[in-house]
């Protein structure tokens, strides 16, 4: 096969593709694509038709369907982790450090639940499960590293027990990623602005207030506006 496979590009959304890197522009098209159809739209085919290059210079980068749609999931997800970075950082730094990481871990919340309805197609994408990537140590996952600072902040501050630690990443995930699946394909899609904020809020400080065990956490359970369940 020759360089021919490459020529005649169309443009899409980012622009023409360029030669030389048409691993990078494929799996920029599979994105868009799963942007509106999910990971359903991600094929090796429909990857090389919006590049505008034949299936088969596309399969010399990817072997098929599945590497591909690993590697969409691995854009999106880093999507969903720069949104929960962002958010977190955008928090200033309190004199109170117990107000700090709690106001940390309920903004990064709402990023999360913020982006899965924003950008739902790449949301189901990002936590579709291939044959490459079903194996991957969640704990290896930078979602599970972001929330592991903001729990041991918790626990350095006394607002958990240090004994309730171990694992908690994956309970405050859970409860998250489910309102957030709710939202986005469940029958929390179509309810009004006010019920969704009140799922979101509730779902927030229940997370919070479940883990509001260590000494110093009754002032904050009582006061903080983020984790006050009739604030």
């Amino acid at each position: 096969m020759t360089s021919s496979d490459d020529a005649a590009p169309r443009p899409t959304r980012e622009g023409p593709y360029h030669h030389g890197d048409l691993r990078n522009a494929l799996v920029s098209a599979s994105a868009q694509l799963a942007e509106i159809g999910g990971p359903a739209a991600v094929t090796v085919r429909a990857a090389a038709r919006a590049v505008g290059v034949t299936a088969t210079a596309a399969y010399r980068h990817f072997n098929g369907h599945e590497e591909l749609l690993a590697a969409v999931c691995e854009q999106a997800n880093a999507a969903l982790y720069h949104a929960l970075s962002t958010a977190m950082e955008s928090v200033a730094e309190q004199p109170d450090p117990i107000a700090t990481a709690i106001a940390r871990l309920a903004t990064a919340g709402r990023a999360y639940i913020e982006y899965a309805d924003r950008e739902r197609g790449l949301f189901r994408t990002a936590f579709c499960v291939s044959d490459i990537d079903q194996h991957k140590d969640v704990t290896e996952d930078p979602i599970f590293a972001l929330l592991a600072v903001g729990l041991d902040a918790l626990v350095d501050g006394g607002f958990m027990h240090e004994k309730q630690r171990a694992g908690a990443e994956f309970t405050a995930w859970a409860a998250v990623h489910g309102l957030a699946t709710l939202i986005v394909d469940g029958p929390l899609a179509d309810v009004d602005e006010v019920e969704r904020e009140a799922a979101v809020r509730h779902t927030i400080a229940t997370i919070m207030r479940g883990f509001g065990t260590g000494p110093h956490a009754e002032p904050h359970l009582s006061s903080d506006p983020h984790i006050a369940l009739d604030a």
